[in-house]
């Protein structure tokens, strides 16, 4: 051990027993001792190749994949052979038992296969994507749907999600935003948490599936928001910001963890021992197994940081990856470097012991079959459609509403849906809705039919949006590319919309992105509505109607026209099978948006990363005289993170401190009167703020540290109470090279969002 670390030791434990260091929550341990007892009664009877078979992950796919050569030997084979220890992207539940058959009766151990696949927001129903999730700031609410996505997943003899992703975005201009939290840590992990319960179940009723927490780490921090470039993130922002939802995750008890593709700090995340072995293990006190992220361990080589297949093989390895997606590396590589004694057989059962644990706890040597039947698809769509329904309701969020203009009355007679959206059957299942059929899906135009069959609801696409330069997924996942209109028919479209909408009594525009523009490899360079949609937008509101938009996205897209000139807007996300439905609900007054933006919302691209929680400057953005840090825009976003309206009208008030000084171990509660002051009933979330004002680092001049979601009949109150202890109190100091509560004096603002104005304080003494 260097000087430097010996020094690095003393100086932590010295911390510790200071008590100025916070010691962090326990890690749960997904499979249990006696399921590791049997995972090493089993080692002691395998081969090496045996062993290394359990290493390996393959894609089952029966057509070519660019950039990846084809295999001689047949699944089958390498089955017979010991060689697979999992198998991904396979769904077919008669094909699955095929194969498991295959590795439990021509195997010498027997050792069943575990089937994966990305179960990201739904299976046969599809719910919001998982962004939509944690606007409805409701982790009961996630933690049902993934249950439920677990459960019809099970059915197809699937037992391992590569989801949740927990990965912090505050570049909307990454794709894969979709698929996490937002910007915040502590809303980041309350999702986390909620969808490993979800996937996995609870200590008293458990489930036999398995959640996957990707990417580790700082996959969202992607330079210039493009997807797979590097990120270069200090250990400071890394602990704050961006483990806290893997830290979640790992208390809650996840099974597995995925290594990201990126270079963090120039070193790739998938050969990185600082962050797979220092960070992820023995920090946070992972004990399930590690899988790459697809080729990210033969791609060591690519990214310039293993000299070649054996190297990479052994740089994975090493960092701690256990299964090796896709590239094969393990397999063709690991015999060698054993031999070599470039690693020891101890090594080698480390890395297999947690990947047969798993399999015990599974139950897959007891009951490895998919049970569905032709049936099943239908009976879960049946079973689980009201719940897919509610959760879009509870997602939504209603950026604006000028003239009380929505709800609108069910009386109206003519409505003009406009817009490539508004009825997409595909893209309303949103990104990653990898196994859903798009004939099961309802449209705005299917809802808004079913919901006011006296009106006359009528629908007109008006542009036509694409892709620029598509990716290697367009036309592999999600509905099938257009071919482009002409310029003649593009015409013709336009004046088409414009016609219908001039006899209307309502315009529903249904404008965004297609789901494929929300992706991974989906990056964008501007926020802009693609194609000529803006161009559509304004001449729609030229000619005088009342207008509705309807945002299909999951990215904040460039409003800043719109939050101008359009009277209402809701941001719809993609709601999965019934988003049509529950779209219809909310414009109609039979559901009442509730839902907040976890992500701060930019006038434009350039205010890009835009977030609340950035620390003070010497010029604070409250000071007096203060206007902008930008001459041609204001400072501020055009919706703040934790912003969202309702049908009714809430206050928030009489905040209380429970005492104004407490020790650095002590406690305090912070107590408001939520009243609902409209004629509905309505949720409206509470947020609790805090910023510590001196310490041995700047701190952020707000950190979310508490929320919670309540309904409240018209006229009702309710007292909401939030705790402010050390844990909230808590951070890694980059001073103290640890966590830390300290003595400081403390702002609390609690209200409806990131912009909450009523406050108060208190002192933490030593």
């Amino acid at each position: 051990m260097s000087e430097s670390r010996i020094g690095g030791c003393f100086l932590l434990a010295a911390l510790l027993l200071s008590g100025c260091v916070e010691v962090r929550g326990q890690a749960q341990s997904f499979a249990s001792a006696e399921d590791n007892r049997r995972a090493d009664a089993l080692l002691k009877q395998m081969t090496t190749a045996e062993k290394i078979g359990q290493l390996n992950q393959p894609f089952y796919l029966k057509l070519p994949l660019p950039g990846v050569k084809a295999d001689p030997v047949s699944y089958e084979d390498h089955l017979r052979r010991g060689e697979i220890g999992s198998l991904l992207f396979l769904t077919d539940p008669q094909e699955i038992n095929r194969l498991q058959k295959i590795a439990l009766t021509e195997t010498r151990l027997h050792i069943p296969i575990l089937f994966g696949f990305d179960v990201i927001h739904g299976f046969d129903t599809e719910f919001p994507v998982p962004l939509a999730m944690a606007a409805s700031w409701d982790p009961a609410m996630a933690e049902e749907a993934q249950g439920i996505a677990a459960e019809e997943a099970g059915h197809a003899g699937l037992r391992w999600s590569f989801a949740p992703m927990l990965d912090i975005a505050r570049d909307p201009r990454w794709g894969r935003i979709s698929e996490g939290a937002g910007e915040d840590p502590y809303l980041g992990a309350a999702m986390a948490r909620a969808q490993v319960r979800g996937f996995q179940g609870t200590a008293e009723n458990p489930r036999q599936f398995m959640a996957t927490l990707k990417h580790f780490a700082g996959y969202g921090a992607a330079t210039g928001g493009r997807d797979y470039d590097a990120a270069y993130i200090p250990e400071e922002q890394l602990q704050n910001v961006y483990l806290p939802p893997f830290r979640a995750g790992v208390e809650a008890g996840a099974g597995a963890v995925m290594s990201a593709y990126m270079d963090l700090n120039d070193v790739p995340a998938s050969g990185n021992v600082h962050l797979l072995r220092e960070t992820l293990r023995d920090e946070l006190g992972f004990k399930g197994f590690v899988v790459s992220d697809a080729f990210a361990v033969g791609s060591l080589v690519t990214q310039g940081f293993a000299q070649n297949s054996s190297d990479a093989a052994l740089r994975g390895a090493t960092a701690g990856v256990n299964m090796d997606m896709g590239s094969a590396t393990y397999l063709e590589q690991m015999q060698s470097l054993l031999a070599q004694g470039k690693m020891t057989p101890a090594q080698l059962d480390d890395l297999a012991r947690p990947i047969l644990a798993a399999k015990y706890h599974l139950g897959l040597f007891e009951h490895p079959y998919a049970d569905a039947t032709d049936q099943t698809h239908a009976e879960m769509l049946a079973k689980h459609r009201q719940a897919a329904r509610m959760a879009e309701e509870r997602s939504v969020v209603l950026l604006r509403n000028e003239g009380a203009l929505l709800p609108l009355p069910k009386t109206i007679k003519r409505i003009a849906v406009i817009g490539p959206l508004g009825n997409s059957k595909g893209d309303m299942n949103g990104p990653w809705s990898l196994t859903a059929k798009e004939a099961d899906s309802v449209t705005v135009v299917d809802g808004l039919k079913a919901k006011l069959p006296d009106a006359r609801v009528e629908f007109a696409p008006g542009v036509q949006i694409a892709k620029e330069f598509p990716s290697s997924f367009d036309g592999l996942v999600g509905p099938k590319v257009e071919k482009p209109w002409s310029a003649d028919e593009a015409d013709r479209q336009m004046k088409s919309a414009l016609d219908l909408a001039k006899h209307s009594d309502v315009v529903v525009m249904a404008l965004g992105e297609l789901a494929i523009m929300d992706f991974e490899y989906s990056s964008r360079s501007s926020l802009q509505l693609p194609g000529k949609q803006q161009e559509l937008l304004e001449a729609v509101q030229a000619l005088g109607k009342p207008v509705v938009l309807l945002l299909f996205s999951t990215r904040p897209l460039d409003l800043s026209w719109a939050s101008e000139h359009i009277p209402a807007i809701m941001d719809c996300y993609f709601g999965g099978t019934e988003t049509g439905n529950a779209v219809a609900d909310l414009l109609v007054g039979d559901a009442v948006p509730g839902g907040k933006l976890p992500v701060s919302w930019p006038r434009s691209v350039g205010q890009v990363p835009i977030f609340y929680a950035h620390t003070m400057s010497h010029k604070p953005y409250d000071s007096a005289n203060f206007t902008s840090r930008y001459w041609d825009l204001p400072t501020t976003p055009l919706y703040p993170f934790g912003y969202g309206l309702s049908y009714s009208t809430f206050s928030i008030s009489d905040l209380h401190l429970s005492t104004k000084s407490t020790s650095v171990d002590g406690s305090i509660t912070a107590s408001v009167m939520l009243t609902n002051t409209g004629a509905r009933k309505a949720d409206e979330v509470v947020q609790v703020y805090l910023h510590q004002r001196f310490g041995s680092a700047s701190r952020p001049v707000r950190e979310l540290k508490g929320f919670r979601r309540v309904t409240l009949e018209p006229g009702q109150k309710e007292e909401v109470s939030f705790p402010v202890g050390r844990t909230e109190r808590s951070y890694w100091s980059a001073a103290k090279a640890g966590w830390v509560a300290e003595p400081s004096d403390f702002d609390v603002w609690v209200g409806e969002s990131s912009t909450a104005t009523l406050h108060d304080s208190f002192t933490v003494t030593p």
